[in-house]
């Protein structure tokens, strides 16, 4: 019979196969440390140990606790998010707005992945979750080179949330007017002391509802543009600069929330239709869009404009929340100027980091 002495390794018993002296005598496979096993077999008094591998003990017969391959795992995982970065748009509804506004962190699990290969040793599942992370570079790599950086500019800009329950907008505008921007654009503008220190630094203003514009440079010809929300979300003005004439909109887009992102829609797209029979050859659209810049219905304002923080900025640019920011709803957008630099600022008070451009008016 086949006699073993236990030791402290474990056992477990493999198939019949034939001896050295050609006896029937069953394999056991032990092990008595990692990556040390034993083979063993003896009914007639011959006794074979061979050491080996963990991995020569799957080859030659029942596999050890703890050693079933994690290849198979990791490449479905990363074929899974590799998925949704790249077929996000083809999810419809509430559910798809979702997917657009958190698609930057779908990739959050890539780098766990391909560490995890690499520690197991799962080159194929490696060389899979290299797939999300190229997708992933793919939409979002160019935003993190340096973009057209330069101290030169003719006109800046600075877009801000005032947050309708500020409990110190004095500070938050303090923070705008040391940015030294040209226009500051207010969304949930709300009458207060506040408006005497832009008013003290900025002689020109126009003031609608719940959206304003500061300009160091004369404004003129303020209209609202109807966002078909009731009250005035937004206007037009005409900054007249000393290298000519820029149409500025500010606006404050209806609110989104998941699965009720109607008004939010249909105020985005009576800003883009507006904007498109806009003549003016300069166009800058200053605000709080409660669109994300990955969500497909920014799709209505770009590229028929471009993204100042893409083209001019560093990084993913989100504002909101203010304190840990993870998505981005306020937007430069601007067509017929060049964007030199982008970036967001972090102002006390608000819910949302303000937005910062500078443009340089050459034709």
């Amino acid at each position: 019979m086949l006699s073993l002495r236990r030791t402290a390794c474990r056992f477990r018993l493999a198939p019949r196969v034939p001896c050295a002296a050609g006896c029937a005598v069953r394999r056991v496979l032990a092990s008595d440390g990692p990556g040390h096993v034993i083979t063993a077999g003896s009914v007639c008094g011959v006794t074979v140990r061979s050491p080996g591998s963990a991995r020569d003990a799957r080859g030659g017969g029942v596999p050890l606790a703890g050693t079933r391959p994690r290849g198979p795992v990791i490449a479905l995982l990363a074929l899974a998010v590799a998925a949704l970065l790249a077929g996000h748009r083809a999810v419809p509804g509430a559910p798809g707005t979702l997917l657009d506004t958190a698609l930057p962190w779908i990739g959050l699990p890539v780098p766990l992945l391909i560490a995890v290969a690499m520690y197991r040793r799962a080159w194929t599942g490696l060389a899979v979750a290299l797939v999300p992370l190229a997708v992933w570079l793919a939409l979002f790599g160019l935003a993190f080179v340096p973009g057209t950086s330069s101290a030169r500019h003719d006109l800046r800009v600075v877009s801000q949330n005032l947050y309708a329950d500020n409990k110190d907008p004095r500070a938050t505008v303090d923070r705008l007017i040391k940015s030294n921007a040209d226009l500051i654009a207010v969304q949930e503008f709300r009458d207060g002391p506040f408006e005497r220190k832009l008013d003290a630094a900025y002689p020109y203003a126009a003031r609608r509802g719940t959206v304003a514009l500061w300009g160091k440079v004369p404004l003129r010809g303020s209209q609202v543009v109807d966002l078909g929300l009731g009250w005035p979300r937004a206007i037009r003005v005409t900054a007249e600069t000393s290298r000519g004439p820029v149409a500025v909109y500010v606006a404050h887009a209806g609110s989104a929330r998941p699965g009720a992102t109607r008004k939010r829609d249909v105020s985005v797209n009576k800003l883009a239709a507006a904007i498109k029979a806009d003549p003016a050859k300069r166009i800058v659209l200053l605000g709080d869009l409660n669109t994300a810049s990955t969500d497909r219905e920014l799709g209505r304002l770009v590229p028929m404009l471009h993204e100042a923080q893409l083209t001019a900025g560093t990084g993913l640019g989100f504002t909101w929340p203010s304190s840990f920011p993870v998505t981005r709803p306020d937007h430069v957008l601007y067509r017929g100027v060049k964007a030199k630099a982008a970036k967001t600022l972090h102002t006390p008070g608000s819910d949302h980091r303000a937005v910062q451009a500078d443009f340089s008016l050459d034709s």
